[in-house]
């Protein structure tokens, strides 16, 4: 009998959206959500304090060198890249997040935003892990 063995994919869904998402696609997107039109991936006050405590430093110093004041909050700093926008934190070399144990709560949500609920063709040029119920 010939059998052939198939990975098991973790599609995962959250309710209230018509979607799946395969955390398997982040390995070949090449950081899309991290990159591209300029945008705010703000953070709070829990957050400030665990990326400081993972990057070994203060959190006024990881404030003064990371964070931008946008209104009444803070969102990581971007880097520009030709006619890109990174976060601070993506590391191009390795191809993902340099902070990804303590990323934002922004970060960990994606591609589960209220944001994308009616932009279901946005949200898949976005993120080729994305696929529709």
């Amino acid at each position: 009998m010939n059998m052939m063995c198939a990975k098991k994919i973790n599609l995962v869904r959250k309710d209230g959206f018509d979607i799946l998402f395969n955390p398997e696609a982040c390995k070949q997107c090449e950081g899309r959500c991290c990159n591209g039109e300029s945008g705010n991936i703000f953070v709070n006050r829990d957050e400030v304090e665990a990326i400081s405590r993972f990057l070994r430093i203060e959190a006024s110093r990881f404030t003064a060198e990371y964070l931008r004041k946008v209104s009444y909050q803070y969102s990581l700093k971007e880097i520009k890249a030709d006619d890109n926008y990174a976060c601070v934190f993506f590391d191009n070399k390795k191809n993902g997040c340099a902070i990804y144990p303590v990323r934002p709560d922004q970060c960990r949500t994606f591609p589960f935003w209220d944001y994308y609920k009616d932009k279901p063709g946005e949200l898949s040029r976005e993120c080729p892990g994305v696929s529709f119920e």
